[in-house]
Order: C-alpha cells, then structure tokens, then sequence
C-alpha cells in the first residue's frame, strides 16, 4: 500500500472514530437545547430501526479475523415506507422536513415538485403524506413545524395505499393497515437513526510488558472497545492477540478474536482497529521493521445510570454486587447482549433475565423495548426465537414484566397481533396430545447440562407455554380482544392442569422431567420444579416438597451455570431461605471472584482449576468471562433483600418486606418509572421512604415494633405491616 494513502486512510479512521467519541454521548442520550412548541423526533415503522440495528450489530462478530453470523434467520427492515398526519390549523404554518431515503410529499393527496425541504400549510384541514424508499437504512422522517412534529402520533404503512382508477382519480384502499410511528431519542434533524453509535472515550492500559518482541498489554479487568497503536512506524504487519485472560492472550494459535493490521508508514502514525473487541489482556506483535510507542483503547458503552444500589454489612456480597453491575453494563449494549467475546448476538433467554436486572439496576425501558421488537422480528413466524423452543416463551414473559414494572401498555398494544402471530406458530406446533414438543429445526435447550434429556415432552417446556399463555390472556385483555382472552385462558388452565396430572410424581415429590411416548419418565431435574415455585404453581405442600426433594437435594443433577442458579436461587428466596442463598451468592460468585473474575462467567465449575476454566465448546478458550445472566445477583439483592417489587402495573402499588438473610444491616434502592424506593435494614431498625405509588412494608419481629408516624398493623405470627405513602420518609423499631 502507498505510504501515503495509508497514512492517510488512518487519519480519516481516527478523525472518524474521535467524534464519534465526542458526539456519541449525545447522540445516545440526545439532549434537547430548546424546547420548541411542538417537540418533534425522527419517526419509523416501529421495530424496523430496531430490526437494522439488530443486524447491524449482531453481524459484527468475528471469530480470528473470519466473519461469524447469526444462525438463524435475520428479517429484515420495510424498504417503502407511507407516512401520514391529518392536522387542522388556525392559520397557515411552515414545516420543515427531513428525510432518511428518497422521497415524495404531498399535501392533501397532491405531491410537490422535487423534495421540498420546507413547505407552507394553509390553514383549515389537511393531510399530510411523506412516502419514502430506503434499502439500506430504515425509512424515516422528521417533520417539526409551530405546532407540527413528527412524533408516535403519525400513523405509518408499509404497503402501497393508493390505487387509480378508470378515471384517473387517486383514491384510498381501506384495507390498509395503519400503525403509530415507531421513535427513540433522536430529537434533532441532526440526529438521524442512520447515524447512531454508541458512545466511545479514551482509555489507558494499567502495564505493558515487552518480552521477545512482544507487548503483553494489560487493563486491568474485563473491557470493551476499541484497540488504538500510538506511533506506528515501519513497513510490515502488527497482529494483535485479544485475551479475556492472560493465557489466552498469549495463546495465539488459540485465541478466539485477533486483528491484523499493515503498516507502510515513513513517519509515526496511529492506528485504530475497525471493530470492537472484548479483552482484558492484548498481545501485540510486530513483524518485519515495524514499531510502535504505546497501546491504549477506546472504551464503547451505552449511557446508563445506575439507579439501583445495594450495600450491606458482608464486604463479600458488596463486591458481588459491584461486579455484577459492571458485567450487567458491559452487556448493556445497542441492545441486552448475551456476552461481549461471543456471541454478541441478541438471544431471547439471555435478554429476559438481562430485562429482570435492569429493572433493579437502571430501569433502562427503551433497551428492553428495543431488544424485544429485534427478537421478535416480522411475519411470518417461520421459526422459534433464535431456533429454540423455550427462548420463544421467554419472549412473550419479557412482554408482560415489561408492563408489570412500567404500567406502561404501548408496547402491549402495538404489537400485539405479532404477540398473536408468534402464538399461533407455537399452537400450530403442538403434537396430538396438546403438548409442546421438539420438532424438525426446533432446539430444545433448557441449560447447558451434561445428559439432560430432551427428548419427548419436557415439563420445562409445558411450564413455560402454560405462563406464556396466561400472558397473552392478559395482553388481550389489555387490548379488548375478549374472543382471544376466553380462549387462551382455556388453553392455559388445560395446560395447567397437564402439567399435574402427567408430571407429578407423589413418590418423587415433585414434576418429572419429560414423558416419552406416553410414559412419564421417573427422571426428576429442577428446572420445572423451581419455576412451578415462583410461577406459584404448587400449593403450599407441594412447595415444601419440592423445596426439601429438589432444591436442597444434592442428590438431584446440580446446575453449574448462572443462567439457572438465577431461578434455582430465586426460587429459594421466594421460599424464603435468604440465609441459604446468601451462602450460595458467596460460594458460586465469590468463587468466580477467587479465580480472578473481573465480570462473571457464562459457566462456573469449582471443581476446575487454572486455564481449565476457560475451555467451552471444545475450544480452550470457548468460555464467555463476561455473560450477562451471570449477573443475577443484582435482581435477587434488589427483589428478595431489599424485598421490593411492584403489586401493581409500574408500582401504582408496590410491596417491600426485607429480609437480611443473615446480614446485620443492608441498604439500598429500587428504581421505578415515577422515581427511587430506597430502603434501610439493619436487626433492629428499619427505615424507607419512596417517591411512588402506595406501598406496603411486610416484615417480621420477635417484639412489638414502634414507630413516630407510622401506623403499625399486626397481622398475626409475629408479622407486621405499614402502609408508605409518597414522599413520606418512614422509621420503625423492631427485633429481626
């Protein structure tokens, strides 16, 4: 390559990627520096920005330089898209117009010459159109007058609404199906969708060690970005060996990501590599006259507060928190990623725990809006989500959290009939019996176990259908389809009641695993088990056996991932053994944290030692050291702790009964939609206060407790309750 045309190519890639560090802030957390009468936002078919994006992102992964896609289908955004908006005005009003693509507006049906960018509306009724091709962005528009603005009020259609006929008149086909305008934050005319990226700054490595004419380059913990060469000089190649640990970085026959870069420089030049990686370690070397100063990154993040916190007497547990929080923000991307080495892709299972730990860690809706219309996709439903049965009904039990903690149905509403789309492909998929089983491209996957049987009819499976269900009962209602809510209702309660008559086993205490070819099996595992406990399920009896013969039995095949201790250890909370929980937070996650761990792992076996620990797949270095379901312990501190969750749609009504577990004090706060609910524990004294809704403080005490303002309600077996208004900040003294 010229020297010079590789100097410059350089300085036009670092030039590039220096305002997106200074602009990317802005760009995600738009900030609007005059309100104008009418706010305005770019608007678009809704989930189509997200379906882009989602591609965009999730085909960025590489595995030693090679591209690796998704395996499975990607759907892809409208190309032609009809914007309209019907408007009376007093008087005449100027709009100005912005336009993502290729476009025609018209006014009243009658189209403008050219592409006006500004256009005058005369006073009285009028229509508004903005038809617009894009093939490789999303379609998309930003219209901002006096009193006009683009905004979810427009009405949105991807099919073609006009017709001629014989006379040559332009009419509307009422067929049409029209939606609200899908929006973000990109409130600018500046800020076009097309355009986004996540915000970048500098970063320095903590060492460089130089050993055979290499350089080891360390930064301290797990991190994400992009890696910068300062001063390239010389004429031959760099390669760069990334490594979550030391070992596989050093590992260059082996390692999962790598980079290349060659260098024809006379003069000192920078050099920052095209794609993001995930590393904790770099090795870096240089071949032929090459050299090079120093090596330093530029950390991407999305802009996200953490509102939630927790810190308690157990230094230990605060620095589980710690790190789960910073693995729940590495993973916190354009959209809820399963891990930032591999896959970087958007898988559903992974996403709905990342929707629970957000909900006590950021409270960040637009991420989980995004990430479910991308998962979602469009129709038809030729498949399960990311091929997997189970990671399907997640999507639909995301759907209804969602509005749980936001009280918000706009979502719910909107996409609703893709809600219905998705279901009838399940129940199209059902065999003779009624049942949910595998079928030709399906994967079952449940957790990653060595011998767990997916054959036949999973009870896992039903659980999850049976929930999945009972949501979409509940959509419909949100929605006023009566007809529908009757039905899956039934559909539910029949799925409900299988699930006992076929699976539980009063000898085993508990449901089976599966039923092959009609025959249930005697095998039992816990993952049906611990769901039928905090889906509430199982009556109080069943609970306790289920308690005693599964989760506490070490006889049963133990979970090694933090995907299911996520629902083993809240299952046990919602039985109330805290104290044992806490033991297990220490065991599992403490011993990540002994064996180095700067963020959590996909998968953590104690019986490993040193480098083994980091083979997965068959690969040495297979293994995810940062996974977003390992940082669960955010959700079970936040819900089972602090104790508080929502009783009503976005904490209208909310409950909080803290449990220390064996603490002697903890603090800390929830977020919710209106504002903090921060709560204090200590063995003796309780105090909270929060900015929303009505809440109910539960706790227990082996004395009466007192309290200056507050009304103490005993409710028997030494438990007490006190109603929390808003605003109110409330102490009470009592002996845990």
């Amino acid at each position: 390559m010229n020297c010079k045309h590789a100097i410059l190519r350089q300085t036009i890639w670092i030039a590039l990627v220096l305002f997106v560090c200074n602009t990317a802030m802005a760009q995600s957390e738009p900030v609007q520096k005059s309100a104008p009468t009418a706010p305005a936002t770019w608007i678009w078919y809704p989930g189509d920005f997200e379906i882009w994006l989602a591609n965009n992102m999730q085909n960025r992964r590489t595995e030693r330089g090679s591209f690796f896609p998704p395996f499975w289908k990607l759907d892809g955004h409208y190309v032609l898209m009809d914007f309209h908006k019907d408007v009376e005005l007093t008087g005449p009003e100027d709009i100005d117009v912005f336009v993502e693509g290729k476009y025609i507006l018209k006014l009243d049906g009658k189209g403008f010459e050219g592409t006006p960018s500004r256009i005058t509306i005369p006073a009285g009724k009028h229509r508004i159109n903005v038809k617009v091709f894009s093939a490789g962005t999303v379609p998309a528009i930003y219209v901002k007058g006096k009193t006009i603005a683009s905004d979810s009020s427009w009405l949105v259609t991807f099919e073609d609404k006009e017709w001629i006929d014989e006379t040559g008149k332009t009419s509307d086909v009422s067929a049409t199906v029209w939606l609200n305008a899908g929006s973000w934050n990109f409130n600018e005319p500046t800020q076009r969708p097309s355009a986004f990226k996540l915000a970048v700054k500098p970063q320095s490595a903590v060492s460089a060690t130089k050993n055979n004419g290499s350089l080891l380059v360390d930064f301290g913990k797990e991190t994400f970005g992009y890696i910068r060469l300062h001063g390239l000089q010389g004429k031959g190649k760099v390669s760069l060996y990334y490594g979550e640990s030391k070992e596989e970085a050093l590992a260059t026959g082996t390692c999962e990501t790598l980079d290349r870069v060659a260098v024809n420089a006379d003069g000192k030049m920078d050099s920052i590599m095209m794609l993001t990686k995930a590393f904790r370690y770099v090795n870096v070397q240089a071949e032929g006259g090459v050299t090079l100063d120093s090596v330093s990154m530029l950390y991407e993040y999305l802009p996200v507060e953490n509102r939630g916190a927790f810190r308690c007497s157990d230094t230990g547990i605060n620095k589980i928190w710690d790190v789960a929080a910073y693995t729940m923000h590495l993973c916190t991307r354009e959209f809820f990623i399963d891990g930032i080495k591999r896959d970087r892709w958007i898988w559903s299972g992974d996403a709905y725990q990342s929707y629970l730990m957000n909900y006590y860690l950021y409270f960040d809706v637009p991420t989980v809006n995004r990430t479910l219309m991308a998962l979602r996709g469009k129709d038809p439903v030729t498949s399960h989500i990311n091929t997997i049965m189970d990671y399907t009904f997640y999507w639909f039990l995301g759907i209804y959290d969602l509005y749980q903690y936001t009280g918000d149905k706009t979502f719910i509403q909107q996409f609703y009939p893709r809600m219905q789309s998705m279901m009838e492909y399940c129940l199209g998929r059902r065999n003779k019996d009624g049942m949910m089983q595998g079928l030709s491209g399906d994967w079952i996957f449940i957790d990653w176990a060595p011998g767990l049987s997916k054959k036949g009819e999973v009870s896992f499976e039903q659980m999850l259908f049976c929930r999945s269900l009972e949501t979409m009962a509940l959509c419909a209602k949100m929605v006023n389809d009566t007809k529908n809510e009757t039905l899956y209702k039934q559909l539910a309660a029949d799925m409900r009641s299988k699930l006992f008559s076929i699976y539980w086993n009063e000898s085993k205490h508990a449901l089976v695993h599966s039923r092959v070819d009609g025959k249930p099996t005697d095998n039992v595992t816990r993952y049906a088990n611990m769901f039928g406990i905090f889906f509430n399920y199982f009556n109080e009896d069943q609970k306790q056996q289920v308690k005693q013969h599964v989760l506490l039995n070490d006889n049963i095949q133990k979970i090694t991932t933090p995907y299911m201790r996520f629902y083993e250890l809240e299952a046990l909370c919602a039985m109330g053994e805290q104290k044992y929980v806490l033991n297990e937070m220490k065991s599992y996650w403490g011993g990540m944290l002994q064996a180095g761990a700067t963020s959590f792992w996909e998968e953590y076996n104690p019986s490993k030692t040193g480098a083994d620990h980091y083979s997965m797949y068959g690969r040495p270095f297979g293994k995810s050291l940062c996974h977003a379901w390992g940082a669960s312990p955010i959700y079970l501190l936040g819900k089972y702790y602090l104790g508080v969750q929502p009783a009503s749609p976005g904490y209208a009504t909310w409950t909080a009964e803290p449990v220390l577990g064996g603490l002697q004090w903890m603090e800390g706060k929830v977020p919710t939609p209106k504002g903090d609910i921060s709560v204090y524990c200590s063995t003796t004294q309780i105090k909270i206060k929060s900015a929303v809704g009505t809440g109910i403080l539960k706790f227990k005490s082996q004395t009466k407790p007192s309290s200056k303002g507050a009304t103490i309600v005993s409710k028997g077996n030494n438990v007490y309750e006190v109603t929390i208004e808003a605003g109110k900040e409330y102490e009470i003294k009592y002996k845990s």
